[in-house]
């Protein structure tokens, strides 16, 4: 069975519930260990009304305890959320546990307690000096975005040949896609064959030359009938029923291109995954739900499933 540390978030939302209300879940598939000090847990569990169960496994010296506030922003809670999340690194990488699975921050909160990244994939990138790769999705449909977190207005001049070339090539080796990837291109009707923007061309030149390197030396890869990717979909094609049947895995090329679609079908399911690293990370995809947060709301739990269970399978 599987050791996985689990990083508790920020305890002013919803997260802590979701692992005291599914812990006898889970703990039939892995062995939990969760980064929180009996103190914290014991407050929040009272807080909720919750039992704590008996094997529920915690660690000490956290972050400093401090008062939960339902629903409330602050520093504090930012504080323990990001500590929680080092401490599981920390155990990740002295393989004292085989992934970690990470449940969900308040970015304004770690911003309040000066923490300088925007969120767990920043911050994975520094620990590691990794590329680390954000996938999003579920069994269905899986979305990795090539930008992430930046306006709009800077996607256009990101895209180069370059940085996409081993992004490609990083995606392959570490998601392991069975079928075609449907790559999406940037503008609308994918550019027009040059007529409404010309960043497609960058984009199949990135394909090309990532296809090349994926499959020299590489035999088991030469499917002349089934492409490593696609050339530059149509994104407002992409993901209709008929095109979708096709392939299991998506690279978009910003955020809200893969996202939107994505959790417009798969949103209580999907789960988030870190790609391209030495060790496993899978997320929620969903936020601290700070307005339900302790107010005994029934939570739905597949995407806190779907991340225990993304790491059984691939660990």
């Amino acid at each position: 069975m599987k050791k996985i540390a689990i990083s508790i978030g920020d305890l002013n939302g919803i997260g802590i519930q979701l692992a005291l209300e599914n812990h006898a879940v889970i703990s039939k598939e892995i062995d939990p260990l969760y980064c929180i000090d009996k103190t914290m847990l014991d407050q929040a569990a009272r807080k909720l009304n919750l039992t704590v169960p008996h094997d529920f496994q915690t660690l000490e010296n956290i972050a400093p305890a401090f008062e939960i506030e339902a629903g409330t922003v602050n520093k504090e809670s930012g504080a323990y959320a990001y500590a929680s999340f080092v401490k599981a690194i920390k155990l990740a990488r002295i393989q004292e546990v085989d992934a970690i699975c990470t449940l969900p921050i308040h970015k304004k909160a770690w911003e309040k307690a000066g923490v300088r990244y925007k969120g767990h994939t920043d911050a994975l990138r520094d620990f590691f000096d990794a590329e680390a790769i954000m996938m999003l999705g579920c069994d269905k449909m899986y979305v990795a975005l090539f930008t992430e977190h930046i306006p709009l207005k800077e996607v256009a001049s990101s895209i180069n040949e370059k940085d996409l070339t081993q992004f490609l090539i990083d995606f392959y080796h570490t998601a392991k896609p069975t079928t075609t990837v449907a790559v999406l291109g940037l503008n609308p009707h994918a550019g027009d064959d040059g007529v409404l923007g010309d960043e497609e061309r960058i984009i199949e030149e990135a394909i090309k030359q990532a296809t090349t390197y994926l499959k020299k030396g590489n035999p088991s890869l030469l499917t002349p009938h089934s492409p490593l990717f696609t050339p530059p979909l149509v994104p407002d094609v992409a993901f209709t029923p008929n095109v979708r049947k096709h392939y299991a895995h998506y690279i978009a090329m910003y955020h809200d291109q893969g996202l939107a679609p994505l959790k417009a079908l798969y949103f209580d399911e999907g789960i988030n995954v870190s790609l391209n690293l030495p060790i496993l990370r899978t997320s929620v995809d969903h936020g601290t739900a700070f307005d339900i947060a302790y107010k005994g709301a029934q939570l739905n739990n597949l995407s806190y499933i779907n991340a225990i269970r993304y790491i059984t399978a691939n660990s």
